[in-house]
């Protein structure tokens, strides 16, 4: 549990460092936008590789860190679009976020 709880908080820190500029930061320069965005992504690192560390030393597979990683990024991308960015989900969402879990699915089963 450690290990989704930290991969979820890092994915929040990530999603934010690399989308927060897309609302309302457009006319800030590239460059200081790169800085503030850097500035952020330090806490996702503090945080994703502790959990992948964990995650690794309690059994999960590299490839079982990296699925997983990606469902909780589909999450966590899909309501800040909707929170944040104003975008509507579609049934493409939906299906790749299915793609996404049928690959956890896959690589968890038997294990």
């Amino acid at each position: 549990m450690p290990t989704i709880l930290l991969l979820t908080l890092s994915n929040v820190f990530m999603t934010i460092a690399w989308y927060w500029h897309l609302k309302g930061g457009m006319s800030k320069p590239l460059p200081l936008v790169i800085g503030i965005s850097w500035s952020i992504a330090l806490f996702e690192y503090c945080l994703a590789v502790p959990a992948n560390r964990i995650g690794y030393a309690h059994g999960w597979s590299a490839g079982q860190l990296k699925v997983t990683q990606e469902v909780i990024a589909l999450l966590v991308f899909g309501a800040f679009a909707v929170a944040v960015l104003g975008e509507p989900l579609t049934w493409r969402h939906a299906g790749a976020f299915a793609c996404l879990v049928g690959a956890v699915a896959f690589l968890f089963v038997g294990r």
